[in-house]
């Protein structure tokens, strides 16, 4: 396996639109990285700058310590799994997994072996006489894996290779390729729209937005301490509730909300510290929804007014849609509490789980 690095990676079309504004990004010996993003982030395009099918317009990038900004694909050492599987309809599954070997010319029991254990990795080997119209999605996707697999390249790339398949599958198929790579300590760059994907595969994920890196960390990192407003509502499900206003200082420290002045989050001593320091009245507060939490009149803590506009029971849980302080807000619940359109609660919060960030910049405070 390698090491890949990125060093002010810079893409621009012939046209002058800037598709990636330069990217700094390292991949250690067997890490496994997830670009994440909407669509026209940038995510795809850098995939397709490390496979070399893009061309750099700045910056370096180097595979296992090799500067590869002008080598051709082909001798880049990575192998590549695509969206659309990509498998040639005339051949058999063992013929597809084998093409590539055969092509470099490999002694034909070498080629043999690799493609029957790349098979029963991947739990093909009662499908490799069939051709690919009598597979699956999932089993046309653990080809293209094995394909991938046979080649033993020291960097294997995937782009949104779950996408074409159903909600189901997709779950199992995330298991797969964890596995995978577990067994083949392999290092990884897969690229993602499905933040949920990123969340459960990676090590580390690459948070991407028109072209830039907004945040590289950990999922956990990036759930818990997101640095940038689109970084908090691009990361969990459903994304963190966000509320105009301002923090107020005399007597108690508090954030207070621009349209129901009555709702009042307090301040604890370290946000206080931290939003004394800047200079700005215009505040955002950021709250997961199962920090929000369903009280009742006669609980002596601040609370959020809000009416039910619906709620989805989900068995272990209760998503609850409100409008609060002139806005939509999402909670969670318990599945006992199922109140109905209409209904008016309280929510409370943990002022210490309140995330904050500047409105003007978008940045954490």
């Amino acid at each position: 396996m390698a090491r890949v690095t990125l060093e002010g990676v810079r893409k621009v079309y012939d046209n002058g639109f800037v598709a990636v504004h330069g990217v700094d990004l390292v991949v250690e010996d067997g890490e496994f990285v997830v670009l994440v993003g909407p669509s026209g982030s940038g995510k795809s395009t850098t995939l397709r700058i490390i496979a070399g099918l893009e061309s750099l317009s700045a910056g370096q990038l180097a595979i296992g310590g090799r500067v590869v900004n002008d080598v051709p694909p082909n001798e880049r050492d990575i192998a590549m799994v695509f969206q659309s599987y990509a498998l040639y309809p005339h051949m058999s599954v063992y013929e597809n997994m084998a093409f590539a070997l055969h092509l470099r010319k490999l002694p034909r029991p070498d080629i043999d072996a690799r493609v029957r254990e790349a098979a029963n990795i991947l739990g093909i080997t009662a499908v490799l006489e069939r051709r690919p119209k009598q597979l699956s999605g999932g089993q046309r996707q653990r080809v293209a894996i094995g394909r991938a697999i046979v080649r033993q390249p020291r960097v294997f790339l995937f782009d949104e290779p779950l996408s074409n398949l159903d909600a189901k599958l997709r779950v199992q198929m995330r298991r797969e390729i964890a596995r995978i790579r577990r067994e083949l300590r392999a290092t990884v760059v897969y690229v993602t729209h499905d933040q949920v994907e990123a969340m459960t595969l990676g090590d580390r994920i690459v948070v991407m937005n028109e072209g830039r890196v907004e945040q590289i960390g950990s999922p956990l990192e990036l759930y818990d301490h997101p640095q940038t407003l689109f970084v908090a509502t691009f990361i969990g499900s459903p994304a963190m509730n966000l509320i105009d206003g301002s923090a107020q200082f005399d007597g108690s420290p508090r954030f207070v909300t621009t349209e129901d002045k009555a709702f009042s989050i307090p301040l604890t001593t370290a946000q206080t510290e931290r939003l004394a320091a800047v200079a700005t009245d215009r505040l955002v507060a950021g709250v997961r929804p199962e920090d929000f939490r369903v009280v009742t009149a006669s609980t002596a803590e601040p609370a959020l007014g809000a009416v039910v506009d619906a709620s989805e029971p989900l068995g272990n849980e209760v998503l609850l849609y409100l409008r609060a302080a002139r806005q939509d807000i999402t909670a969670r619940a318990e599945p006992r509490v199922l109140p109905r359109p209409g209904d008016r609660l309280s929510l409370g919060v943990d002022p210490g789980r309140v995330h904050y960030f500047d409105r003007a910049s978008g940045r954490s405070i």
